[in-house]
């Protein structure tokens, strides 16, 4: 039989109604199955069930929370549902391939102001405040805060260093300061900030990424630099796919 006559995978698997749910809804951010169920109206063995699918076919990504080691948050691995939807959309016609110029930046669109939180600000949100005003230009105004301000963490200046953005002048900063502030969207990169995120004026669009804290590895400064570096190579992930969603 002509392999075209076979349904692609990412077919089969979005066809379901709640697949497709859970999928839409882990496209804005990382959420716990509590937080899935009241997205998409379903019951907890449904949702886990269906999440089950999605995680064997590797469209989605399970991680313990940092806060609560018995919270897993749920992350779509969006290089691998990239991936699955070029090659489905391929197999029926070249044409529905990706063009180059569909990330293209929108042109005469306001500037839109983002606020990364972590705990201490001295990492995660720092290096995500670095990326984002590197990559989104004059399209952007960047903030970045923590729950509990310390200082710069040096691993994070040289890990953005290997990235070619130099993080330097930034600096560790309350979430008090921000506080009233108008923003347009709020992330959260660490499990804690998210549980105490207060809120702002607006209702801004709140995120939540859930990475590790790479300044709790422990080891020679090989090892803990390479955390600091896949840490960074995640928030470059995210961000260039958020850059796109803000282009849409």
């Amino acid at each position: 039989m002509h392999a075209a006559t076979y349904a692609p995978q990412l077919f089969s698997l979005l066809g379901n109604d709640m697949r497709w749910k859970l999928v839409s809804a882990l496209v804005r951010g990382d959420f716990s199955v509590n937080e899935l169920q009241q997205k998409v109206n379903g019951k907890q063995n449904l949702v886990s069930y269906h999440l089950g699918k999605l995680r064997k076919a590797k469209l989605v990504t399970e991680t313990s929370s940092i806060a609560d080691s018995r919270e897993t948050y749920y992350s779509l691995n969006m290089p691998n549902l990239q991936r699955l939807f070029f090659s489905s959309g391929e197999s029926l016609h070249p044409a529905l391939t990706p063009n180059p110029e569909d990330g293209a930046a929108a042109s005469g669109s306001k500037r839109l102001r983002i606020l990364f939180l972590c705990t201490h600000n001295s990492a995660r949100s720092q290096m995500a405040e670095g990326l984002l005003r590197a990559k989104g230009g004059e399209r952007v105004e960047v903030f970045s805060a923590g729950t509990e301000p310390s200082v710069v963490n040096p691993l994070a200046i040289e890990a953005m260093d290997g990235l070619g953005i130099d993080i330097r002048a930034q600096q560790s900063k309350s979430i008090d300061a921000f506080l009233g502030q108008h923003f347009d969207y709020v992330i959260t990169v660490c499990d804690r900030a998210k549980d105490s995120c207060p809120i702002f004026p607006g209702a801004p669009e709140q995120i939540h990424w859930s990475f590790p804290d790479p300044s709790e590895v422990q080891g020679n400064k090989t090892r803990q630099l390479k955390a600091f570096e896949d840490t960074a190579q995640g928030l470059m992930q995210r961000i260039n796919y958020f850059l796109m969603m803000l282009n849409r």
